[in-house]
This record gives C-alpha cells, sequence and structure tokens, in this order.
C-alpha cells in the first residue's frame, strides 16, 4: 500500500486529533516579550511547557530569568544545550567576545552586531520537535514588529516560511500552530499588555550586556525603557543608566 493510499491519508488525519490543543509549548527566552507570551498563554488557561535555549549568548542571565518565569507560573520548563553551536558562531556580540555589544537606539544600523545567525530558526525548531513529540497544539513565539528593524528573522515572512517547514517536515504527525500573537505590536503594546495580565516582568531579562543589573543603553535596553514611556506604565527594572536619550534614526 502507498504513502497516499486513502486509508493512510485518514490514519495521518486522526492521528493528528490526537494533538492536545491546550497544551503550549513556549519558546522562553527570559525576556521581557517571552515573559508576556507566558502570561498571555496562561491568561488563555493553557498548559505551559517552556523551552529555553542556551545558545552560549553572552547574557547567559537571561536563562536564570527563563527558570524565574517558568516557576512563577508552575510551567514545566526545560534548558536546551547548544551552546556548542554558539561557539562557532562568531562575529555576533552576543556569541564573540571580541566583539562588542554596542549602545544606542535599536533600530540603529550599528544594532546588526547583535544578529545572531539563524537564532530564531534554532529557538523555534527546537520548541517544534518539543511540541511534535509531547503532541502540543501551539508553538508559541514572541516576535514582534519593532524588532524588524534589524533581525530578519523576526518578520511575517519567517513565520509564514516555518509554518511551511513545520507541516512538511511534521506530515504525517500531530502538528503544532505555530503563533506569533505579538508580530503585528510594538514593543509599547507588548509592554502595557504584560502589565495588564500581571506577568512578573520584573524579572525578565534583556540587556545583552548580561551584567547584574540592566545597562540601559544597550539595543535592548534601550528598546526596553522606550517601551514602558510609551505604555504608559511603571517600568520595574533598575538601569545603570536610564537618562541618557538616543534619537531614532
Amino acid at each position: 500500500m502507498t504513502a497516499d493510499t486513502p486509508t493512510d491519508v485518514s490514519a495521518a488525519a486522526d492521528d493528528k486529533q490526537l494533538s492536545d490543543p491546550f497544551l503550549a509549548v513556549v519558546v522562553l527566552s527570559g525576556g521581557m516579550d517571552s515573559t508576556t507570551l507566558m502570561a498571555h498563554y496562561a491568561a488563555l488557561r493553557h498548559r505551559l511547557l517552556a523551552v529555553t535555549v542556551d545558545y552560549g549568548q553572552r547574557h547567559r542571565r537571561e536563562i536564570d530569568s527563563a527558570r524565574s518565569v517558568a516557576e512563577h507560573y508552575g510551567a514545566e520548563h526545560h534548558v536546551v544545550d547548544v551552546s556548542g553551536l554558539g561557539a562557532l558562531l562568531s562575529g555576533s556580540a552576543l556569541t564573540d567576545g571580541n566583539v562588542d555589544v554596542p549602545a544606542g537606539h535599536y533600530a540603529e544600523r550599528s544594532m546588526r552586531a547583535t544578529v545572531v545567525p539563524n537564532r530564531n530558526a534554532v529557538l523555534a525548531n527546537a520548541a517544534v520537535a518539543v511540541a511534535v513529540a509531547r503532541r502540543a497544539g501551539t508553538v508559541a513565539l514572541g516576535m514582534h514588529a519593532g524588532d524588524h528593524f534589524i533581525y530578519p528573522d523576526c518578520r511575517p515572512a519567517f513565520i509564514s516560511a516555518l509554518e511551511q517547514l513545520v507541516a512538511v517536515a511534521n506530515e504525517g504527525f500531530p502538528t503544532p500552530k505555530v503563533a506569533a500573537p505579538f508580530m503585528t505590536w510594538t514593543k509599547g503594546q507588548i509592554a502595557e499588555h504584560g502589565t495588564r495580565l500581571g506577568a512578573p516582568l520584573a524579572i525578565s531579562w534583556s540587556c545583552y550586556r548580561g551584567g547584574e543589573s540592566h545597562c540601559g543603553t544597550c539595543g535592548t535596553c534601550y528598546e526596553r525603557r522606550e517601551a514602558f514611556q510609551e505604555a504608559g506604565v511603571p517600568d520595574p527594572t533598575c538601569y545603570l543608566d536610564d537618562t541618557t536619550r538616543f534619537p531614532a534614526p
């Protein structure tokens, strides 16, 4: 019997129905966006399985934040170690100690130094593999419109391509839906949403420099600062520099 017979197609369709629509695998970096994402799916009454990827990032503090956020929501949490891959990714300020993390507005061209090659594809596909194995109905990603300036894997085109890849790579198996609910949102809208949902944003981590406190001047710190200001909600973050202003390019 060939793989495309009606019997096999029906069996695959029946198998897909075994996915759990209320289990969400969340890519949890420990940052503001993914912390709000956890709050978003908790509010939707999903069971949460959080996946954090250790890719050898300079700002390893975010992994500790991810653990704290997962614990806050009582979520199953796993850290996937691909730090060996990160060691090969020279040229990025996040994985190469010889490259400085630039300060400035997050839309500046200099922020290209913080691009990690294929990062979101690695993170997302790790989560997809877990979701297929656990028959989860959703893989949730926290990228948003504000990151389109610099990061090519934070665009709608990336999500569309990922959806096609997930369908093809897992044909005949329970296939999760790929969701990026904040894709068209600004960072300010995410800050507002997270605050409204009671997300533990105070324990989230954004700074790419990865010190003891947020520096306040790297691109992600500056974007975080602006987001709370735009949202008009209290910023629970302690910055080493919360006064410097950078004009938008």
